[in-house]
């Protein structure tokens, strides 16, 4: 069974998916690979998973939390869940190439395919895959949309012009 709820954040509104083990999603309304509710979701604003998940996110935008507890339950592949679990080990105010991300995820010189599976992340911000740069720093690809990267970043206080790239 999946449950769903809504989160109003600063940048807009969200979708929260969860199961009973975790949290499985969490996308910004009008964003790429939004999913279509199902005629199996159940809206459930009290599920406990989705109660911690709008808990933890109110804290992030407040400024008052640099990492998330929520238990996690993403569905994808081997090597998207690979990538994924290397993004979230990208700490706060912290930014890597993509390049950079495909080395820690296991698969160096596979930075296409882990931009791709970057781009497919259901667990936006929790999963910080905004973390993600160009290879010269430059921002690219958000599936939210590059306006709300840089408004992340901003969050984080990584500045704009001299993103720093951990290699």
């Amino acid at each position: 069974m999946r449950y769903y709820d809504t989160f109003q954040s600063p940048q807009g509104g969200m979708l929260l998916l969860a199961n009973d083990e975790g949290l499985a999603g969490v996308f910004f309304a009008r964003q790429k690979h939004h999913p279509e509710e199902q005629a199996d979701w159940k809206k459930n604003p009290g599920h406990r998973i989705l109660r911690q998940a709008k808990r933890e996110l109110a804290e992030y935008f407040a400024g008052k939390r640099k990492h998330f507890d929520v238990a996690l339950a993403p569905e994808g592949t081997p090597f998207q869940r690979s990538v994924w679990k290397a993004i979230s080990a990208v700490g706060f105010g912290v930014t890597i190439s993509y390049g950079e991300l495909a080395r820690r995820a296991g698969h160096p010189g596979s930075a296409r395919a882990a931009g791709a599976a970057t781009g497919r992340n259901p667990l936006g911000i929790i999963v910080p895959c905004h973390r993600i740069m160009g290879s010269d720093g430059s921002l690219t690809g958000y599936a939210g949309g590059l306006a709300r990267k840089r408004a992340l970043l901003a969050l984080e206080r990584v500045d704009q012009d001299l993103l720093p790239l951990s290699y």
